[in-house]
């Protein structure tokens, strides 16, 4: 009767053992949960403190109606602003972005196109945005290659530096492919090193060999590719929520803080994001000219390559 009694509450014992195990790991699980979002957070806020001074008032914008539910059509736009009230845009590119794939297409514009710039004669692409900003800069290549704008995003070179800074404190691994130095502000060497975020805008921006703005263009195709790279690393994940909080000050968009951080937690969570890449104009497809008013430009087959870029965007 006695030993009976004994195999009755052991599996009473074990159960409790199991249970009160149980709860010490959801309770461990609980804590480090709670620990990541509260870290997040701090991050998030370190970021928006960092560039609290920097914050660039947004630009009117008024966008294209969409054409899909999952395609955006994103511009982005680097200005080499240094302090005065207007600046040519350095930068620019069309980023095509499929939400339901993760496809990316990027479209590179030369910046001494001749454009067709609305309600002005024609000038070089990148004096739209001097004359008018964003939204001048939106409509001349919208207009011009019947391609409609979803989004801007807007960002000066200074920022872009400090942003990298954040992003990679190692540094984002690059392979230059020759010595650089002359007007770009930092001197590089030849070969795979990691390049800090000043190191990298003079990378993007050198400009002074053969190749010329064509070089330059292939480089920043480069590094997109390279910050895509780095921004679904693991290693980096830790360095998501001070970057987002920081380009809060350090980039300007028409998009809300939370499509922002759904954006690049799309993008990081993919895992694999492969770019394809387009300069305008293709290759036989212009010739340069001279013109008073504009100087040196390149004049374009406009409706060849809006035929490429057509093709390239579906």
């Amino acid at each position: 009767m006695e030993e009976n009694q004994q195999f009755e509450h052991r599996p009473t014992r074990y159960k409790k053992r199991r249970l009160r195990k149980g709860r010490v790991f959801f309770l461990l699980l609980f804590i480090f949960v709670i620990g990541i979002g509260v870290y997040a957070v701090m991050q998030y806020r370190s970021g928006l403190e960092l560039a609290s001074k920097t914050k660039h008032p947004e630009e009117s914008f008024v966008a294209d109606e969409p054409t899909t539910e999952i395609v955006s059509n994103y511009l982005i736009v680097g200005v080499d602003s240094r302090g005065e009230e207007q600046s040519r845009s350095d930068t620019m590119m069309l980023l095509s972005w499929n939400s339901e794939t993760d496809e990316m297409k990027l479209v590179s514009f030369m910046r001494d196109i001749y454009a067709d710039i609305p309600e002005y004669q024609s000038y070089k692409l990148n004096t739209a945005y001097y004359l008018g900003g964003v939204q001048l800069l939106k409509d001349t290549i919208s207009t011009m290659f019947d391609v409609p704008i979803h989004h801007y995003v807007l960002i000066d070179f200074k920022s872009f530096e400090s942003l990298i800074d954040i992003m990679a404190p190692s540094g984002i691994e690059m392979d230059v492919e020759k010595d650089m130095s002359e007007h770009i502000g930092v001197s590089l060497t030849k070969g795979v090193q990691n390049l800090n975020g000043k190191e990298l805008l003079g990378y993007a921006r050198f400009r002074h060999d053969e190749n010329g703005d064509f070089g330059r263009v292939e480089r920043q195709q480069k590094v997109i590719d390279a910050l895509k790279n780095e921004l679904i690393s693991p290693r980096n994940i830790k360095n998501l929520p001070k970057l987002i909080g920081a380009a809060q000050g350090y980039i300007t968009t028409d998009l809300s803080t939370s499509d922002e951080i759904k954006t690049v937690l799309s993008v990081a969570a993919s895992g694999s994001v492969e770019i394809e890449k387009l300069t305008i104009p293709a290759k036989g497809t212009y010739s340069f000219a001279d013109y008073s008013h504009a100087g040196s430009v390149i004049e374009i087959d406009k409706q060849t390559n809006t035929q490429i870029l057509h093709e390239f965007l579906k």
